[in-house]
């Protein structure tokens, strides 16, 4: 061996990221997901929001779920830069319809 030199990473295949872990190029099962559920009034003009982060799934999944939050909690929503953002604070009624879908969410922040 070369002195200073990594066996480990001399090698092409041992430079490939992420293929020891689930199919390459697939998606993250949703119970697998750190999805986070959190209130927060930044840059909202003083209005609170609920804000749920971590969700990795194509936009069209985001929207059918959007729908199921907004008609659990029974407010307004939007999903924003892959964020789903629910009117007012609903954080009870959100963990319990993202548990529903077969997500395990955590709240965030206080």
């Amino acid at each position: 061996m070369a002195k200073g030199g990594w066996q480990e990473f001399s090698r092409p295949e041992s430079l490939e990221r992420g293929t020891a872990s689930g199919p390459p190029g697939g998606p993250t099962p949703k119970a697998q997901q750190r999805v986070r559920v959190q209130r927060t009034k930044a840059g909202k003009g003083g209005k609170m929001v609920t804000a749920i982060t971590g969700l990795e799934a194509p936009e069209s999944e985001l929207k059918t779920l959007l729908k199921q939050l907004k008609a659990a909690a029974g407010t307004g929503g939007t999903v924003k830069d892959g964020v789903i953002e629910l009117q007012g604070d609903q954080v009870a009624p959100a963990l319990v319809a993202l548990e529903k879908a077969g997500y395990r969410p955590k709240q965030a922040g206080g």
